[in-house]
């Protein structure tokens, strides 16, 4: 079964098969959520596995929501399917849009509704292998140091957001 994405083609929403959105770079939706503990974000090393960015730190979780599917209930699914992770309440920090290559002829031109995950703990993820291949936690500033100093390890869409973006995602945290 293909996946689809909600995807603006001729000016009009559309499903379009994910990777074909990719090559074309055509701008869809999508869902990006940050797993905080106080100070600290959770990220995820993407799986070998991945069509684009393989092994590559990204944000706690991203994903493209289904046709009819509510941003925040996309947010609670992928946070369940990629690190197992259930009840962790999110607050919605708005709506974002990039354009960015990804490697291998592909292009992300996202309109993303971004959301973080308050855990009142440290949570300790159980990723699904296919989609994650480690997770780790670090303070906000030690992730926008390690970014400054090695941004190849790194997801094209997460130094965006902490370029362009950190304010409205992280508040006071980061900014």
């Amino acid at each position: 079964m293909s996946l689809t994405v909600p995807a603006w083609v001729n000016g009009a929403l559309t499903p379009v098969e994910k990777l074909e959105a990719h090559r074309r770079g055509l701008r869809h939706k999508a869902v990006s959520v940050f797993v905080m503990h106080g100070d600290e974000v959770l990220l995820q090393r993407r799986a070998l596995g991945k069509y684009h960015t393989p092994g590559l730190w990204a944000n706690s979780c991203c994903t493209h929501p289904g046709w009819d599917e509510a941003p925040q209930d996309c947010a609670r699914r992928r946070l369940h399917e990629e690190l197992g992770s259930e009840g962790l309440p999110l607050t919605y920090r708005g709506q974002l849009e990039y354009r960015a290559p990804v490697g291998g002829n592909l292009i992300e031109h996202e309109v993303v509704d971004v959301f973080v995950a308050r855990a009142g703990r440290r949570i300790a993820p159980a990723p699904d292998p296919e989609e994650v291949m480690a997770t780790r936690s670090l303070p906000l500033s030690t992730l926008g140091e390690e970014v400054s100093r090695d941004a190849d390890r790194f997801t094209r869409w997460l130094r965006i957001y902490l370029e362009r973006h950190r304010a409205e995602i992280f508040g006071r945290v980061m900014a």
